[in-house]
């Protein structure tokens, strides 16, 4: 056997990794990303029984399905500015809408200004960024898009008294099903976006830029002003309640979420119910999940447009498409709704990749990638899986992933202090996975999630507590055995979380207990849980965390329990 001197051998993988970007920058893809409001993983590729979205399956049946994916926080404007920077909202130093992260903590850069500095042309449609203050009034134009964004006429209605309601009379509804005809400007955003995400796409045809367009949906999120024709996908008789409609058991206060912006709505201000934990009504109960679910499938016959417009113009096999939310919603789980929270259903979102030639074959001519499925036929609503991967991933993930999978080098991880780098990513770049057909479980893989509050018991702003009202911060950790989460001081002037001061904690084990209904964060039987968390190399958003949880799991080492 011949061994090479170190100096060829580092000469060879210099070449070798010269090559690999040559080949990479040879193979550049457009990108085409998808991003829905509120959209929990209710689709049928995530095995829900009910949902009807045989559009994202079959996107889904021909990219990799990230099965546990979870966001960085629970709302809107965090959330979208932590994957959008690839920072966790305590880099980002955002956890309301009321701070811009370039002037607020550091000029990072963004997924679609990454591609931008790399050539594309960058085009933003819809809710991406979330408008205002987080995104300086401007969606971060011109530093992430190469032409101002667009932003649905109609959605200067969406709050406003537009909702039928059962007087006759128009209202500020949560339950707002319309008669789109009816409606000002006789359409409904999501689909003004749709129109505007394809007239964009054949404006490509005459340009040698490759693209990147991002198309954020407004819904499912509330108020649920949807076509009324998909209600009748989903008759109210047929519609069940939550499977866990009540309270946890030993659920610390502070992390209990009142859903204040749905009881801001007029109908359900017409239901009197008590604050913060009075529980709405069966009836209505049922009425919101009919309407998302209805929401759900609203979104997919959009999305289904999109894809076959790709088709259409011959652009399928030359685009990767990345389709995601910003975070999910709670259905009553928990006696909660809306997000703002630190359990699964709120922070658990789908995630999925197509790329052309990798995550799915060439098609044969004349064959369709994406044909577009009519929610209201007869067509099968359920496809064939394509890749599943079942770790824990976050949405951190995506702008590393998917800048390598387009053909562009992927930024390099953050240092443990990342205030003045510009551009690195705090998630993984996944694209190993992408080819590999062994799904392994990995016990070690986590999750991280937090989220503010203004005390420990629930107030009116409990649910969005501004930056300068927050005193205890919930780091939230989720692996394939458990969600574990502290509940700590938060001092909001120096943005630092002080785990010495612990004001509550939660535990669920999870094979036991999957609807995460039972914390038994003080049942010392399960300490060695703890000081199991304890090993776990932390990412920088929760550094200290692990020197508590030795801190806390101490006591047990001398009793023989760990």
């Amino acid at each position: 056997m011949m061994y090479l001197s170190l100096q060829k051998w580092v000469c060879v993988q210099s070449l070798c990794m010269f090559f690999t970007h040559q080949v990479i920058a040879r193979n550049r893809h457009n990108v085409v990303f998808i991003i829905a409001d509120d959209l929990r993983p209710t689709l049928g590729c995530y095995g829900d029984p009910v949902v009807k979205s045989p559009n994202i399956d079959q996107l889904a049946s021909k990219s990799n399905v990230f099965q546990n994916a979870y966001a960085q926080q629970a709302v809107c404007g965090p959330s979208r500015t932590s994957f959008l920077t690839s920072r966790r909202p305590d880099t980002t130093r955002l956890y309301d809408f009321n701070s811009y992260w370039r002037v607020h903590a550091g000029n990072y850069t963004t997924l679609p200004q990454y591609f931008k500095s790399n050539g594309y042309a960058t085009m933003s449609v819809g809710k991406v960024f979330h408008p205002g203050i987080a995104s300086n009034h401007s969606d971060d134009y011109p530093y992430s898009w190469s032409v101002p964004p667009y932003h649905p006429p109609s959605f200067k209605y969406e709050n406003r008294k537009v909702c039928l309601g059962s007087d006759g009379k128009l209202h500020a509804n949560l339950l707002c099903s319309v008669n789109v005809s009816e409606t000002p400007l006789g359409t409904l955003p999501d689909m003004e976006s749709t129109e505007e995400a394809i007239r964009l796409l054949k404006s490509t045809r005459d340009s040698d830029k490759h693209f990147f367009l991002a198309v954020g949906f407004h819904k499912p999120h509330i108020p649920f002003r949807i076509p009324q024709e998909f209600l009748k996908l989903y008759p109210l008789e047929e519609m069940t309640l939550a499977p866990d409609p009540f309270i946890p058991e030993h659920l610390p206060s502070v992390a209990y979420n009142p859903w204040t912006d749905i009881r801001k709505r007029e109908d359900v201000k017409a239901l009197n119910i008590s604050f913060p934990y009075g529980p709405i009504p069966k009836d209505f109960q049922l009425q919101i999940r009919q309407h998302y679910y209805a929401s759900v499938t609203y979104i997919d016959s959009q999305v289904g447009r999109l894809l076959n417009a790709l088709d259409d113009l011959g652009l399928a096999e030359d685009t990767v498409i990345v389709f995601t939310s910003d975070h999910g919603w709670s259905l009553g789980e928990h006696g909660e709704w809306a997000k703002y929270s630190n359990f699964d259903v709120a922070t658990r979102v789908p995630l999925m990749f197509y790329v052309p030639g990798v995550t799915v074959g060439r098609p044969a001519p004349g064959q369709e990638t994406f044909p577009y499925i009519d929610v209201f036929g007869q067509t099968p609503h359920h496809f064939a899986q394509g890749g599943m991967v079942r770790n824990m991933n976050e949405l951190l993930d995506i702008f590393p992933t998917l800048s390598y999978v387009a053909g562009l080098k992927s930024p390099h991880p953050c240092p443990k202090k990342s205030f003045h780098v510009e551009l690195c990513t705090e998630g993984q770049n996944l694209a190993s996975k992408f080819k590999s057909h062994k799904d392994r479980r990995n016990s070690e893989a986590i999750a991280y999630s937090q989220y503010p509050r203004p005390a420990d018991t629930p107030k009116e702003n409990s649910d969005l507590p501004n930056l300068n009202d927050i005193r205890v911060m919930g780091y939230s950790l989720r692996s394939w055995d458990y969600r574990f989460t502290l509940w700590v001081g938060f001092d909001p002037v120096t943005f630092q979380a002080n785990l010495s001061d612990v004001h509550a904690g939660e535990l669920y084990l999870l094979e036991g207990d999957p609807g995460q209904d039972h914390n038994v964060y003080h049942d010392m039987e399960h300490s060695r849980f703890l000081h199991k968390l304890g090993q776990i190399d932390q990412q920088p958003c929760v550094q200290t965390l692990k020197q508590h949880l030795s801190f806390l799991t101490a006591g047990t080492k001398s009793k023989g329990i760990v």
